[in-house]
């Protein structure tokens, strides 16, 4: 079974447009609802991919209400800890005539210190053990930046292991835990190390520092170009099959899911790498905030090309 932690949950609406005007009304085509938020996501995508798993995370208000009912009727097992507050809302604007999209993201609620403190209780004395514990996404106000850090550092002493997925000092402070998965992208490992990463050369460099700190799995997604992953043994360079892009929203977070789920399989690090592309590049072909479906997976799967460098 694989867990999820989303402290930053957010319901997810997007509307599409026939062109975007300023300063003018513009009248929305259609409308669309999902839960949002980076661990949920990978939750959806496990469960789609019909793999065990649960979220875990904050919720509150009527849009947290919604997104309950929204994974209630996906299948995909919660338990959320209640705050006071309401959950955020993200809203994503397709412009049908340009196919580019607009994503408003909002900061979230504050998180008081019993209510973190709830949370923290409940995802460390997990029953039963999760096989992985993904931790992803932003930190609301009232939560410390070093929140991850502290997490993987209690949970590795129930033997869970863990992937993180965020960015700036939530993901600087919580790789000083030694997370046992990491995946940034290029924008996000330059910001992290504090240096551009201009070839694949680069990025190689940038691979055997992070796993030299002590991650066992690092991968760095590249967006159309797919991964460059080391696992301490080899580095692979993983390309997507080309496909007519309908949103890129939720596409990493597929990816990290199609990687974790053949990780707690035992599967080895290339099989990881080919579902985890699969999977980030089945979702591309969803309209906004939708994942990759699985039949897309399977589809695509036998296309992913794998090269060892």
């Amino acid at each position: 079974m694989i867990a999820t932690v989303t402290l930053n949950p957010s319901l997810d609406k997007t509307v599409t447009v026939e062109g975007l005007v300023v300063d003018e009304a513009n009248r929305w085509t259609s409308l669309r609802r999902d839960p949002g938020g980076k661990g949920i996501n990978v939750s959806r995508v496990l469960h789609e991919l019909g793999n065990e798993t649960i979220a875990y995370g904050f919720i509150g208000g009527i849009d947290g209400q919604i997104l309950e009912h929204l994974l209630g009727e996906q299948g995909v097992p919660y338990d959320f800890t209640s705050i006071n507050g309401q959950i955020r809302s993200n809203f994503i604007i397709t412009n049908l005539k340009t196919r580019r999209q607009t994503r408003i993201d909002a900061p979230g609620p504050h998180i008081s210190r019993s209510e973190l403190e709830n949370l923290m209780d409940k995802i460390t004395h997990i029953e039963p053990k999760p096989d992985f514990l993904v931790l992803a996404g932003s930190v609301p106000p009232g939560v410390p930046d070093d929140i991850y850090r502290q997490i993987i550092e209690e949970t590795k002493k129930h033997g869970v292991k863990t992937v993180l997925d965020s960015d700036d000092e939530w993901l600087k402070e919580g790789i000083k835990a030694k997370p046992d998965v990491i995946k940034p992208n290029v924008h996000e490992t330059e910001e992290l190390l504090g240096e551009k990463l201009r070839d694949e050369a680069a990025i190689i460099q940038a691979l055997k520092t992070l796993v030299g700190e002590g991650i066992e799995v690092v991968a760095i997604s590249r967006g159309k170009d797919g991964l460059i992953v080391a696992n301490g043994g080899e580095i692979l360079k993983v390309i997507p099959p080309q496909v007519e892009i309908s949103s890129t929203v939720g596409a990493g977070d597929s990816a990290v899911a199609g990687l974790v789920l053949k990780l707690s399989q035992g599967d080895g690090i290339e099989e990881a790498c080919r579902l985890a592309v699969a999977a980030g590049t089945a979702a591309t072909l969803t309209p906004g905030t939708e994942l990759c479906r699985r039949q897309d997976v399977e589809r695509l799967l036998p296309q992913v090309k794998v090269e060892r460098l």
